[in-house]
C-alpha cells in the first residue's frame, strides 16, 4: 500500500456507513483479503479473538503465514475444557503462535462468595459478562480493530454478520474474514492443511465452550444446540452490539 493511501486511511473515521462499502466488496473474494486490508490499515493496533473452534484454527493458520507477529489472545474464563488447553499448546507448537492470555481477574472461588455458586447454572448471562464480555471489552480498549472467526450460519444473530463492520458495543472495527464461509469450507480447510482440531468434535461437541455449560448432541441436530442446553440462551454476549 503506498504511503498516502496509508495516510489517508489514518483520517477515516470508521462507521457503519464507511466500512459497508468495503464489506461488499470483499463479498466473494478469499478471507485472505480480508484480512490483509486489516493488517494495512491497523496493524499492529489489530488482534485476532479465538476460543480454539475450527473457524479460528482456520484464521490462526493464515495469520500465522501474513502476519505471524499478529497478537492472537483468548478468554480464559478458567472453566474451559482440558482438551482445549491442549490444543492450545499443540497450536503454539505447530503454528509458532504465542496467545495472549485474557481473564476476567475474578477467581471463580471469589465469584461464588460475591455472588453464590454455580453462577453458570443460576444466571448464566451474568456469569457471561463478568468472565468474558468485560474483559473483553477491557483488552480491546487497547486496539483498534478485531478479528473474529464467526461465520452467518452458525446463529439467527449472526445471519447479517458483515465480512467488515463497525462494532458498536466496543467502538472498534471488527473484521469477520469467514463470515460467508460454511462449515464444510471449514472442515476442508482443516483436513488440507492437516490443522489440529479440539478431539471433542469428534465425540459430538460440534461447539465448543466452558465445560459446565457444553454438553455434546445428537446426530443432525443444531451444531450449538450443546452450548447453554436447557437453557434460553445461543449466546455468550461478546458478538451481541449495542443498540443504536
Amino acid at each position: 500500500m503506498a504511503y498516502a493511501e496509508m495516510e489517508e486511511l489514518a483520517t477515516v473515521e470508521w462507521t457503519l456507513e464507511t466500512l459497508k462499502p468495503i464489506s461488499d466488496d470483499f463479498e466473494g473474494r478469499p478471507p485472505e483479503e480480508v484480512l490483509r486490508w486489516g493488517f494495512e490499515t491497523f496493524a499492529p493496533d489489530i488482534a485476532l479473538a479465538t476460543s480454539f473452534g475450527p473457524e479460528g484454527i482456520v484464521l490462526m493458520h493464515l495469520v500465522s503465514q501474513m502476519a505471524p507477529e499478529t497478537t492472537v489472545f483468548y478468554l480464559d474464563t478458567d472453566l474451559l475444557f482440558k482438551e482445549t488447553h491442549n490444543l492450545r499448546h499443540e497450536l503454539e507448537t505447530r503454528l509458532g503462535i504465542r496467545f495472549t492470555r485474557v481473564h476476567c481477574g475474578l477467581s471463580l472461588d471469589a465469584q461464588a462468595a460475591e455472588h453464590g455458586p454455580a453462577l453458570h447454572s443460576r444466571e448464566p448471562n451474568l456469569c457471561c459478562h463478568l468472565r468474558k464480555v468485560e474483559p473483553l471489552r477491557r483488552f480491546l480498549a487497547t486496539q483498534r480493530a478485531w478479528i473474529t472467526a464467526i461465520r452467518r450460519d452458525q446463529t439467527v444473530h449472526r445471519a447479517n454478520t458483515g465480512l467488515v463492520e463497525w462494532d458498536r458495543t466496543n467502538k472498534r472495527v471488527k473484521l469477520n474474514p469467514l463470515a460467508n464461509w460454511t462449515s464444510k469450507q471449514v472442515w476442508t480447510h482443516i483436513m488440507e492443511h492437516r490443522l489440529p482440531y479440539n478431539p471433542l468434535h469428534d465425540t459430538g461437541y460440534p461447539s465448543i465452550g466452558c465445560w459446565p455449560c457444553t454438553k455434546p448432541v445428537t446426530e443432525g441436530a443444531d451444531p450449538r444446540s450443546g452450548r447453554w442446553a436447557g437453557l434460553d440462551k445461543t449466546e455468550c454476549g461478546i458478538h451481541l452490539q449495542a443498540k443504536e
